[in-house]
């Protein structure tokens, strides 16, 4: 009896290690909007970045900001991705700067509140809140009393593992098309794929040294003219290179996603604030975790090299 017990628990740990032998990826998506950007309308847009995620049979989390959907077009797009099976959270109404001391508690808590009562109604309507700018809190006071206010909305933090700056590539590709609307894209298409994957392998080693394992991440992109131009590519790169696509619900089921890293100023990427509260990995680190300034230089780079 006692050997078979120990057959069944090394199989057991067998093969809950084997499930975290590759990297698993899910795709969030922050603020849906209504702009038409880039060579293509709004619907275009969100089309192109549904159809991805379609091909792909993964069901993503998409971050409401209500200030940008609401209008009557904003309620077809959310109604889209309601429809198509997605996660719809909560991204604030006005995207306020939490660490500002403009940005009190209670007008962060009532702007929550305010896109709550947008997205309740739709049947994806899952409690996730996700922080604009990744800022939660630069005193103890702001990062524990929301914290505390979101517990009692039955709400989680709907956490980023995987940072990166597409939004930055998409201001350079929508800029440079309002000048030349012919451009040939490739080498945007290129860094964006390439700086996103390096940012998730960044991302994952750290989990990995801090976890042990390889954790389920979440991915920020956002509802953008780049994404939805590359982002098929962006996956088939990902799924070339090992990683498995997940849905985003499945993501958040991850035991990682519990826990509350206790550092000042709170916030960025759960991996990246759950290192910093270790203290062992400051030579790793940078403030903001991403930025333009970090993806400025080796961008012109490339394209001075591609359009020369």
């Amino acid at each position: 009896m006692n050997k078979l017990i120990a057959v069944l628990i090394f199989f057991v740990i067998v093969t809950s290690n084997s499930q975290d032998t590759k990297p698993q990826l899910s795709i969030t998506i922050d603020d849906p909007n209504t702009v038409s950007t880039g060579n293509m309308t709004w619907m275009a847009k969100d089309d192109a970045i549904l159809e991805a995620l379609d091909n792909y049979g993964i069901k993503a989390a998409l971050f409401v900001c209500g200030k940008r959907i609401d209008n009557a077009e904003g309620k077809v797009l959310l109604s889209r991705w309601n429809e198509k099976g997605h996660m719809i959270c909560n991204h604030s109404y006005s995207h306020s700067y939490f660490h500002s001391q403009k940005i009190s508690l209670d007008v962060f808590e009532n702007d929550f509140l305010r896109c709550d009562s947008i997205i309740n109604n739709y049947s994806g309507y899952s409690r996730f809140f996700r922080y604009p700018y990744l800022k939660e809190g630069d005193t103890p006071e702001k990062r524990d009393g929301f914290r505390k206010f979101m517990s009692e909305q039955n709400y989680k933090n709907g956490y980023v593992t995987i940072d990166a700056s597409d939004w930055y590539i998409d201001s350079r590709a929508v800029d440079t098309l309002k000048v030349n609307p012919g451009l040939d894209l490739t080498p945007y298409k290129e860094y964006y794929i390439s700086h996103i994957y390096e940012r998730a392998m960044f991302y994952d080693s750290l989990a990995v040294k801090l976890t042990g394992r390889h954790i389920k991440h979440t991915l920020l992109l956002h509802h953008n003219f780049i994404n939805a131009s590359f982002l098929g590519e962006l996956l088939t790169h990902f799924k070339k290179n090992g990683w498995d696509l997940i849905n985003a619900s499945d993501a958040f089921k991850d035991e990682v996603f519990s826990q509350e890293p206790d550092i000042l100023p709170a916030g960025e990427s759960l991996v990246w604030a759950l290192a910093k509260e270790t203290g062992k990995y400051e030579s790793l680190l940078r403030y903001p975790g991403e930025d333009s300034e970090y993806e400025e230089i080796p961008f012109n780079k490339l394209l001075k090299t591609y359009y020369k």
